[in-house]
């Protein structure tokens, strides 16, 4: 992949580009594909690294447009990329007598806390759980 900025000669490849961008790339086009082409299940570790703030809003939204078409699994430890879903779309992975516990968060139980704080700021407050392993 080149490109040539209008009115330019000079000839940029993906070599110049920082690694997020890079990443950010292929996110899109991950996210992008036609319907027909997506996979079944489209597994992410950590999209949010590197990426920009705006960039990262972006992605969030691609992942739930093409979550309709296809299963999309994420793992994030970024508090400000788990502000981009609603707590029905999590599920917190734990451990519980020694062995991993996966656990879906609901609206309900978590109503009178996202009155005042964000999705985020409550799992930094080990509210929803998902925190280190002791």
């Amino acid at each position: 992949m080149n490109w040539r900025q209008q009115g330019s000669d000079y000839l940029f490849g993906p070599h110049q580009l920082a690694d997020g961008a890079l990443r950010a790339i292929a996110l899109v086009t991950i996210f992008l594909q036609p319907e027909e082409d997506l996979p079944n299940l489209i597994a992410v570790d950590e999209p949010e690294l590197g990426l920009h703030p705006y960039a990262a809003t972006v992605i969030a939204g691609l992942m739930r447009a093409a979550s309709v078409n296809a299963q999309v699994l994420l793992a994030t430890q970024s508090a400000t990329f788990l502000d981009h879903f609603n707590a029905e779309e999590v599920i917190v992975a734990g451990t519980k007598n020694e062995a991993s516990e996966y656990r879906r968060l609901g609206g309900d139980e978590l109503r009178d806390w996202l009155d005042e704080y964000t999705l985020g700021e409550l799992w930094q407050k080990n509210v929803v759980g998902g925190g280190p392993i002791p």
